[in-house]
């Protein structure tokens, strides 16, 4: 009897058992090599492991489905290929994750110094003038208002700013000059209604 594509997959699938001498002696032989590619592709030594036996489990799945399309010569290919799918995945997961627990950090960090320490300290500042300064800067539109935060009292640099919002060197300059201008333009109608004095 003619060996089949199925029939390959299947005697395949029971090679790849943990517990098949076959399986162990081909993870033996192509197991490091494996894991340093997976090493290559992640961010610790831990992620590269994970990433290394997801693939791994990937390919027994499809063995033992039958959906593994090619024989055992094909099996370094599809692993090279899991291993940098998975680890991309990983990796846009770790930093969808980061981003969301820097902004809730950030936020968090905010309102402790907002409710702890005023924007505008010093001797010459009474706390009628700072109320008002801090009021027109909250007044401003979202984009203005956090690049003249980390611009000034972030002391961040606007490469740095860039990078923190996602904008580019340029637009965060530009907002921060249009911030700026905003700013003047509400002072100054506040010190033409006798709001406060500077």
């Amino acid at each position: 009897m003619e060996e089949t594509p199925a029939m390959a997959n299947q005697q395949a699938a029971t090679d790849l058992s943990p517990a098949s001498s076959a399986w162990r002696a081909w993870l033996q032989e192509h197991g490091p090599k494996l894991l340093l590619f997976s090493r290559q592709q992640t961010r610790s030594h831990e992620d590269a492991q994970d990433v290394f036996q997801d693939a791994l489990v990937k390919l027994a799945e499809k063995l033992r489905s039958g959906e593994f399309v090619g024989g055992q010569e094909a099996w370094m290919p599809y692993l090279y290929t899991a291993i940098r799918r998975l680890a991309i995945d990983l990796s846009r997961k770790d930093d969808r994750r980061k981003k969301r627990e820097d902004h809730v950090s950030a936020d968090f960090e905010a309102d402790q110094r907002e409710t702890f320490h005023p924007w505008f300290e010093g001797e010459s500042t009474d706390d009628e003038t700072r109320s008002q300064l801090e009021s027109s800067l909250k007044e401003l539109p979202d984009k203005f208002s956090e690049v003249i935060t980390l611009k000034i009292w972030g002391e961040q640099t606007f490469a740095d700013i860039g990078q923190t919002l996602g904008i580019s060197q340029n637009t965060a300059a530009s907002r921060y000059r249009y911030g700026l201008e905003a700013l003047k333009k509400q002072l100054s109608g506040a010190r033409r209604r006798g709001d406060f004095s500077i």
